[in-house]
């Protein structure tokens, strides 16, 4: 019988303690003695967030296919456990051997969004390693970070050895063999296999770079200490999306994952080039798997795993050239086995409706709409490619299909926002409103209908248009979302119009974070060490803690947020080669302040600087 690092006490005074066991239904044994390298993947929030994950399991079963590697999971303990383990001085360990981390050779952290970045120190302070890594010996694991938040690495830098950037199925193998080798050579240092693994594509050794700046407090000059080291680290591309590792036997866990359901990533990359978003720049090119692999995963997986629900996962699934046949194929095949479509990412015209009719209850589910600005000159600004005719076309056809429920999704704070731009928010949620009583008879209504507006507040992100645009403070956004409510209580159609906002604290946070430079480390650490972990819970969030933490650390907010960039400031990620080009983002900085909309990657080649990766739409 396997034997569980946590006691039975101690698992029965916790909250859900089926997080802490593993076992799972495909989770992958080994014999640790039997492999080269140990590798821990960590997701650094609950488990239920992190079972989510598709990244994690496509590398988990990468990994695991190498006889001489053994790729265990762990996650972020919940605040319940994490007390009794510092209390009984109890290392974090992984699910399927439960030995401790510490004792893994490397550990790699997926970094998703910026406000986990306290729950980087909870594990390595759990695990009992070093947080920073000029602390560490050569017993010590590697540290691996990696995923969308490394496209600015350097406020974490100092926590981690290798930042891997790109899609990790490219470099992960050559970074093993390096390492199986220095082990077996007899003399293993961990400064020489870093400056080694620095020359392995797309990895990033933050102890080999240094940076000095101007008197203004921006950089002046990014580095790297040694001839041999590179001067910029180009991301890692996957070109044939049907020849990469998928997992077919994906992980069932115990406790209900945030999306519990069976999962097919359609395709990665974006063809619409919206201004704001860093996932449709760093992902680029739009790369597709073909219809014929997608048919045979969906059957493994459902096979597999016992999911009534299957899920297409993509930036815009509308994009992916055999989508009609996808679904055809999964309403015919699987639906009549109790299997249930999840079709998230669908631009709203008469094919989607018509799907959504067959595989959704109109009657409990809603239509969603991003148009992310509630005015045209705000579409027009930031890209989107939507006008008010689309928008309000779809819903109509929606309400004529049956729905009464319209979630709209928006930012507040975009550049150039003025306040009619805020007003013409709400505006546009009474002209649906309104659209659902003048054109559905009162005879064929589902009763009112419900328009949930709900406002994000924009954060510039690395490798966007956007990147050099200025944010706000916490009191400018809540004035703005209160122009959006009170213009929404102005409304004919008020009572059947919903308002939610975004915390501000939480944005004004995540915006240092995601544009800081190797200074807002310091400030981690010191939250961290002050009790400041699980951030992105709202239940945990202080930001009294964070206040404190950036005062002690000598660094002014402002300076992250409250300023526009000049157009040639040195950008803490200007190292990366990310394929978007500099010259390209800053055109497209250039054109939003115009008004103009650029044509997206179907209609033509704009010239982003990604047909160097030589894949997916760039050859057509």
């Amino acid at each position: 019988m396997r034997k569980l690092f946590l006691s039975d006490e101690i698992l029965m005074s916790v909250e859900k303690s089926a997080r802490y066991i593993g076992n799972e239904v495909n989770s992958i044994k080994k014999n640790p003695e039997d492999v080269d390298l140990r590798f821990c993947m960590c997701f650094p929030d609950v488990y239920e967030i992190g079972m989510s994950h598709l990244g994690i399991q496509i590398l988990y079963e990468m990994m695991n296919r190498r006889e001489d590697v053994y790729c265990e999971r762990v996650y972020s303990p919940w605040p319940d456990l994490h007390k009794i383990m510092k209390e009984q001085d109890i290392p974090l360990f992984s699910l399927e051997s439960q030995d401790p981390i510490k004792n893994f050779d490397m550990l790699g952290i997926t970094l998703q969004y910026e406000m986990c970045y306290t729950n980087i120190l909870q594990i390595l302070d759990l695990s009992q390693i070093p947080l920073l890594t000029k602390d560490r010996r050569d017993e010590d694991p590697i540290i691996i970070g990696g995923g969308p938040c490394v496209y600015n690495p350097e406020p974490i830098a100092i926590f981690f050895d290798i930042l891997y950037i790109g899609e990790g199925e490219i470099s992960y193998n050559a970074l093993f063999d390096l390492y199986i080798s220095e082990r077996k050579s007899g003399n293993f240092n961990r400064e020489s296999f870093l400056r080694k693994a620095a020359q392995i594509p797309g990895l990033y050794v933050p102890s080999l770079y240094d940076v000095t700046y101007k008197e203004d407090g921006t950089i002046d000059e990014f580095f790297p200490l040694y001839e041999d080291v590179p001067k910029t680290v180009l991301r890692q591309v996957v070109t044939d999306m049907d020849a990469s590792p998928y997992p077919t036997k994906p992980i069932v866990p115990f406790v209900q994952a945030t999306q519990d359901r069976a999962v097919l990533e359609i395709q990665r990359g974006c063809i619409r080039g919206c201004r704001f978003c860093q996932a449709g720049m760093i992902y680029r090119p739009n790369r597709e798997r073909s219809f014929e692999v997608l048919e045979g995963y969906a059957k493994e997986i459902l096979s597999s795993t016992g999911h009534d629900e299957i899920s297409l996962s993509s930036l815009s699934s509308s994009d992916y050239t055999q989508l009609p046949e996808l679904v055809n194929f999964l309403i015919d095949d699987c639906c009549k086995d109790g299997v249930n479509i999840s079709l998230p990412s669908l631009r709203i015209d008469a094919f989607s409706l018509d799907v959504m009719s067959k595989v959704q209850d109109i009657k409990k589910s809603s239509v969603t709409f991003a148009p992310e600005a509630g005015s045209q000159r705000m579409r027009n600004v930031i890209n989107k490619g939507l006008t008010v005719e689309d928008i309000l076309g779809g819903a109509q056809k929606a309400f004529m299909g049956g729905w009464n429920k319209v979630k709209l999704y928006f930012m507040l704070g975009l550049p150039s926002e003025t306040e009619e731009d805020m007003k013409a928010i709400p505006i546009l949620g009474n002209e649906i409103a309104a659209l659902y009583y003048d054109t559905v008879p009162k005879e064929q209504r589902n009763g009112k209908c419900q328009i949930t507006m709900s406002t994000s507040f924009f954060v510039p992100k690395p490798f966007t248009p956007f990147q050099w645009a200025r944010m706000y403070g916490k009191d400018e956004y809540l004035h703005r979302a209160k122009v959006v409510n009170d213009t929404m209580k102005e409304q004919l159609n008020h009572k059947s119009l919903r308002y939610q906002w975004h915390h501000a604290d939480v944005t004004v946070l995540e915006g240092i974070f995601a544009r800081g430079d190797r200074k807002v480390g310091d400030a981690i650490l010191y939250a961290y060490e002050h009790g400041q972990f699980f951030d992105a819970w709202g239940e945990f969030f202080d930001v009294k803690n964070w206040d404190d933490a950036f005062a002690a650390c000598g660094i002014d907010p402002d300076f992250y947020i409250m300023r526009e960039r000049d157009i040639d400031e040195v950008f803490p990620w200007d190292f990366i080669e990310c394929g978007v080009t500099k010259e390209f983002l800053k055109r497209e900085w250039l054109r939003s302040k115009e008004g103009l909309v650029t044509k997206n990657c179907k209609m033509q080649c704009n010239g982003c600087g990604c047909g160097t990766f030589d894949c997916g739409i760039c050859l057509r």
